[in-house]
């Protein structure tokens, strides 16, 4: 990829715009608010709130942003691309949704839609795992297309850009020698992954799959929250939710023209076979899994009954001369790619932990043999750091030469000493996060922190303060769900929703997944969207007015192969 050297000191990154953060408001008691406008729609929307401030759970907070919400404006006004969606949604009463959103969840039951939460946290299994329906809301979340080709431009853009900087770390390493950013930032992260320096990919594709987090600005702009560049998963889910919500509510997709997303493992597959080592027009692909125990096996089995691939655990491959080989009761297969949902860490116990049952000895010596493809590549945890996440903008102008189309939430580095200080001095209004956590795990949102949780985080900030990023709270937009209202009836309530979209890097060109995983804090205002700390999803709909059909193939897409 063609970039601009620049020589000089790496920029010192605070924030993800140019506009100063979004100010906090003095905790001071607050007076009596009167109470809040509702929508002009009646029937199922009757009494929902709009225009409500999100509010803080400490002692004497007083009220801080006022959300976005996606289907009602401050006014209470229908927003033009659900007017549609509104009008039949209303002509149905709350105890009628109840009995569809029943049926759907013993319907994705019987299929076996499932995750596991694991007692011990996000690793690991116990006696105490709890397998569990992933809860679909009944109401889609809606999209404007027009809207959708901008974010799906910046996100090809991010994750082209994404790519570049993990090739050149793993290679020459120009953006540390041009003090992009710092050097130790990045040797030190948790997922830099030392074992891929010198590594040749296929195509020069390290990101074959990403799922970006994005969330809307309460002005109504879209920021990206994270990037997940390893092994981002929820995709499967995706899929199931639009086939659950075309059974469940075809009348709907009368009325909307709805950009489709089963297209997705076709995709999925021509990026697998486009990487295969040898060229070869059918090559044989596996999906690598850690096993049943893990919270995203459904997935796996998903995605390979989809693809039409063997779905294998480490024990069904192994390494002969430099080639991978997969065990069948024909005898041994070759394997040409390998779409592994392992970590690094666990992947090959010859180079990384030794004690790993997960993986398959000697696949990173047949991955630097240019024997087999490894999707996504080795290394590519360095993309997910969260320090790194402050420098992306400065690393689409470098490696592109271009102004990132999205904007990104305010960042605060806890390596630096000033960012240190300031996010101490203001810890009450942060979202403090561990560099190498995911899933909603190892993350302290200070308004709704205890004073004893505070001070546990300010222990372990001076303690390990590069561990640590800080950023400024941001009021996820809302979106009609629904819930349990007063007394236990169903009703329609705003709840905090966030966006991962899926991005498909190929050998010719860059595809955008239409819409992506809505993903719902289902606990009344919650900002916690993560399935593993009890949210929910939605189906997403990119609605084109223009759209002649509803055929099979993915919209949304970019090209800078």
């Amino acid at each position: 990829m063609p970039h601009r050297r620049r020589r000089g000191r790496h920029p010192r990154v605070t924030a993800g715009w140019d506009d100063p953060p979004v100010a906090v408001v003095p905790r001071v008691p607050a007076a009596p608010a009167p109470p809040p406008p509702t929508v002009e729609a009646a029937g199922a929307f009757a009494g929902y709130p709009v225009g409500t401030p999100l509010v803080t759970e400490r002692a004497g907070a007083g009220p801080r942003q006022v959300p976005w919400d996606e289907c009602f404006d401050t006014a209470g006004r229908v927003r033009p691309v659900y007017r549609r969606l509104v009008s039949a949604i209303a002509s149905l009463t709350p105890q009628e949704l109840a009995a569809k959103a029943e049926g759907l969840e013993l319907s994705m039951r019987a299929q076996g839609i499932t995750f596991t939460v694991h007692s011990g946290g996000e690793a690991g299994a116990g006696a105490a795992d709890t397998e569990r329906t992933f809860p679909l809301d009944l109401l889609p979340r809606l999209l404007d297309a027009v809207e959708w080709e901008q974010v799906s431009a910046g996100l090809v853009q991010r994750v082209t850009a994404l790519n570049a900087f993990v090739a050149d770390i793993y290679g020459s390493r120009e953006v540390l020698a041009d003090r992009i950013l710092p050097t130790g930032l990045v040797v030190t992260g948790r997922h830099f992954t030392r074992q891929a320096t010198g590594l040749a990919v296929p195509q020069s594709i390290w990101t074959h799959i990403s799922g970006p987090d994005l969330v809307r600005h309460p002005d109504g702009r879209w920021l990206v929250l994270e990037d997940n560049c390893r092994t981002p998963s929820g995709v499967s889910y995706v899929l199931e939710n639009r086939a659950s919500m075309v059974r469940g509510f075809p009348e709907l997709f009368a009325r909307h023209r709805v950009r489709p997303v089963d297209a997705y493992p076709a995709a999925l597959l021509d990026v697998l076979r486009s990487i295969a080592p040898r060229g070869d027009s059918d090559p044989t692909i596996v999906v690598l899994t850690p096993g049943s125990y893990n919270s995203a096996y459904f997935e796996h089995t998903f995605l390979a009954r989809q693809m039409g691939v063997e779905i294998v655990e480490g024990g069904d491959l192994f390494v002969d001369d430099a080639v991978v080989w997969m065990k069948t009761t024909r005898g041994r297969r070759r394997v040409d790619v390998v779409y592994r949902r392992v970590d690094d860490d666990y992947l090959d116990p010859l180079d990384f932990r030794p004690d790993s049952v997960l993986g398959t000895t000697g696949l990173l010596t047949a991955a630097r043999a240019g024997n087999v493809a490894i999707a996504n590549a080795i290394g590519t945890g360095i993309a997910d750091d969260k320090a790194v996440f402050a420098y992306v903008p400065e690393l689409v102008r470098y490696y592109l030469g271009e102004e990132p189309v999205l904007d990104q939430v305010p960042t605060h580095l806890c390596s630096e000493p000033e960012s240190l200080e300031h996010v101490l001095a203001h810890l009450p209004e942060m979202v403090v996060k561990a560099v190498s956590e995911s899933g909603g795990y190892g993350m302290t949102i200070g308004p709704y922190a205890s004073d004893a949780e505070l001070a546990d985080c300010r222990r372990r900030l001076l303690a390990k303060p590069r561990a640590y990023i800080a950023q400024d709270v941001v009021g996820l937009s809302t979106h009609p769900t629904l819930v349990p209202g007063p007394g236990g009836a169903p009703a329609l309530r705003p709840r905090h929703v966030d966006l991962r979209p899926f991005v498909l890097m190929g050998a010719e060109a860059v595809t955008v997944i239409p819409g992506g995983l809505t993903r719902a804090a289902l606990p009344e205002g919650s900002l916690v969207v993560n399935s593993s700390q009890g949210g929910g999803s939605k189906d997403t709909w990119v609605v084109d007015p223009d759209l002649p059909g509803s055929g099979g193939d993915l919209q949304g897409a970019g090209s800078r192969r």
